[in-house]
C-alpha cells in the first residue's frame, strides 16, 4: 500500500496494526506511481489516457467533475469526448484508485489505491474540499449494523457535509 504521508509503499502489516490511518498529505506524483505499481501487481492496463485522467484528478486539490476533466483534456488534445473520460473514470473507480463523491458528482484520489476499502468523506460546503476519513472502524460499524439487521450491503457511500476548519476561521 502507498502511504501518501510517508511518500512510500508500506506493508499491509503496518496498516493492520492500527484502525485509523494517519492524516495524509497531497503527493500527486507519488499517488500516480502507487497506482502504476498496483496496476502492475494486479495485471491491469493503465493506458496513457487512464493515467492522464488519474494525473488530473491527483493534481486537483479539490474534488473534480467529469466535465472539468473533459475541458482539461480538450485543452491538451482538442478531441476528447465524454465517453472517453467516463470509460477512464469507470476503470479508475472499479479498481479503487479514485472515489466518486455522489452528493457533488465529483471525483477524488484514493489515499490507499492498493487496498479495497470504503471510506466516509467530510465535504466542505464553502470551499468544496473533501477529506477522506481513514478509520476502518466507521466502515466496520456500518457493516456490523447492517449484518445485525440482516442486510447485505453492496456499497457504502457516506458523505458528511459541513464547514472545514479553514473556512470556519475565515
Amino acid at each position: 500500500m502507498y502511504d501518501l504521508q510517508r511518500g512510500e509503499i508500506v506493508s499491509q502489516d503496518a496498516v493492520n496494526h492500527s484502525h485509523a490511518h494517519p492524516t495524509h498529505h497531497h503527493d500527486a506524483k507519488g499517488f500516480v506511481r502507487a497506482v502504476e505499481h498496483a496496476s502492475e501487481e494486479r495485471g491491469l492496463r493503465l493506458t496513457p489516457l487512464r493515467k492522464e485522467v488519474l494525473e488530473l484528478i491527483a493534481a486537483s486539490r479539490k474534488p473534480i467533475k467529469a466535465y472539468d476533466l473533459l475541458d482539461l483534456l480538450r485543452e491538451r488534445h482538442g478531441n476528447a469526448a465524454p465517453p472517453t473520460v467516463y470509460r477512464a473514470l469507470d476503470f479508475l473507480l472499479d479498481n479503487g484508485f479514485i472515489h466518486k463523491l455522489e452528493s457533488i458528482n465529483s471525483y477524488v484520489s484514493c489515499h490507499h489505491p492498493a487496498e479495497a476499502h470504503q471510506v466516509p468523506f467530510l465535504i466542505c460546503d464553502s470551499c468544496s474540499s473533501a477529506e477522506e476519513v481513514c478509520d476502518d472502524r466507521v466502515a466496520d460499524l456500518i457493516e456490523a449494523q447492517a449484518k445485525a439487521l440482516g442486510f447485505k450491503p453492496q456499497a457504502q457511500t457516506l458523505e458528511v457535509h459541513g464547514t472545514c476548519k479553514n473556512c470556519r476561521k475565515a
